[in-house]
């Protein structure tokens, strides 16, 4: 049995991960995938892709064209008096889960359930309902407080303020509605654990509770795998029913122009021994193109080819190589930001505690193994095919059978990925207008969507 051959059939078994020589030998856990969670049946949802970007969702059809499919529940709705003081009594305990009861006005609330049912009470009840839900379920912070924040969160559209009323109001149960749209991550429940120890309005308080409002601002369900990076951590993790499966460091974007945006958006499938494409910021600005075809030997050592059209545009490519900027491996990820995940023939860059070092973009840590491992999991491919288009040398796409939702987030304060919670730098400073706008008054009617320019990356991923 050849070496390769071992190599792919111990990777395949999950019992370690070895990769020849070339590759690095990596240890692996003893189940790359665990059982799927069981998945709990939600009332009325829509189906939805986990990650979204920021672009507005597509207007409906007009109403006389489109066929009714669920009934739309009204925003105000009938509320006893009991069930006003019921509220009122949640609103009280809010501040558990970091928000500011002072938001909701729970006093004035039990003065017009005092004077019985009313419509007014309907009115007054219903929203702030509707407040408390809007908070807990899409995040408290308004959009222009979210810098570079491009996620479209769908949670909207799939846990509907009126349906949710209506559902509180028939069952009784409004504590137990409203947690049904609170984040399900465990990162959540334990900064939530943390605010209990400690003054909500204290610098500490306040900065869980900044973080906290974070994993609001996302879907609440990121999916059954997908993989997550925390910037200021520099660590991607791929995760399984929200347990790490694989940790691995990255390099991320220099503050600035080039900070890394926050993103949620789907991985399509792996290149492995990919080209780069060099930009012309690069091939015109920094003068490679003429030197790529005034010095051909210099050129053919890193790589590089070059194409002059008859307008006179130059065109470099370097090819896949050891002297690869993208290494071996890039993760196919489409979006109009220009951002993905790749490998660094400069690996020695991630033995440093501070690496907010790229032109935007993740430089990933052990990229072929992550690369193989998702071509594992998400493409079928054996450990062997997946070694061996590795270790040809050759461009290869492969794609994946289903996408994969990758989020790229901020937490300056969350577990690490030792679950140990921890702050991190707040290197890009998205900080400040967050904890400001917690002691601001609470913004209604806020936008779903960013109006932050989108930054394209020309990305250079050389060291």
């Amino acid at each position: 049995m050849t070496r390769k051959t071992k190599t792919a059939l111990i990777l395949a078994t999950g019992a370690a991960f070895c990769l020849p020589a070339t590759l690095s030998a990596q240890a692996a856990p003893a189940n790359l995938l665990p059982e799927e969670k069981p998945q709990t049946e939600k009332a009325a949802e829509p189906e939805y892709d986990a990650p979204t970007t920021g672009t507005a969702l597509t207007a409906p059809a007009p109403a006389e064209t489109m066929a009714t499919v669920q009934q739309i529940a009204p925003d105000t709705q009938n509320w006893t008096a009991d069930q006003a003081m019921a509220l009122a009594d949640l609103i009280d305990g809010i501040a558990e889960e970091g928000l500011n009861p002072a938001d909701y006005d729970a006093a004035s609330l039990r003065v017009m359930a005092a004077g019985g049912d009313s419509d007014a009470l309907n009115s007054e009840a219903s929203k702030r309902f509707a407040w408390l839900v809007e908070d807990m379920r899409d995040g408290r912070t308004p959009m222009d407080a979210r810098k570079q924040w491009f996620v479209m969160d769908p949670d909207a559209d799939r846990y509907r303020t009126g349906d949710l009323m209506q559902r509180a109001l028939a069952d009784g149960d409004i504590a137990g509605v409203l947690a049904s749209v609170a984040p399900e991550h465990p990162d959540y429940a334990r900064l939530r654990e943390e605010l209990a120890t400690v003054d909500p309005m204290s610098k500490r308080g306040k900065m869980i509770r900044a973080n906290m409002d974070r994993w609001r601002w996302l879907p609440r369900d990121l999916g059954s795998q997908y993989l997550i990076t925390n910037v200021p951590e520099y660590q991607l993790r791929l995760t399984v029913n929200d347990n790490i499966v694989r940790t691995y460091r990255t390099i991320v974007g220099k503050p600035g122009r080039t900070a890394t945006p926050q993103l949620a958006e789907s991985v399509e499938g792996v290149i492995l021994n990919p080209t780069w494409t060099v930009p012309q910021s690069i091939v015109k600005g920094e003068g490679l193109g003429a030197r790529v075809l005034n010095n051909p030997g210099w050129a053919r050592s890193k790589g590089y080819t070059a194409k002059k059209g008859a307008n006179g545009w130059v065109t470099v490519v370097q090819q896949p190589g050891p002297t690869n900027s993208l290494g071996k491996m890039k993760l196919d990820m489409p979006n109009r930001h220009a951002i993905f995940f790749h490998d660094t023939p400069s690996r020695g860059l991630f033995n440093s505690s501070k690496r907010a070092l790229s032109h935007g973009c993740i430089r990933t840590e052990r990229a072929s193994e992550l690369a193989l491992t998702l071509a594992i999991l998400q493409a079928g491919l054996t450990a062997e095919e997946g070694v061996a288009k590795l270790s040809s040398g050759k461009y290869t796409r492969v794609p994946f059978k289903k996408t994969m939702p990758a989020y790229i987030t901020y937490f300056t304060m969350a577990q690490d990925i030792n679950g140990k919670l921890s702050s991190f730098p707040d290197i890009y400073g998205r900080d400040a207008p967050v904890l400001a706008s917690l002691d601001a008054p609470r913004v209604a009617n806020r936008s779903r969507v960013t109006n932050e320019q989108i930054i394209v990356i020309e990305d250079d991923p050389r060291a």
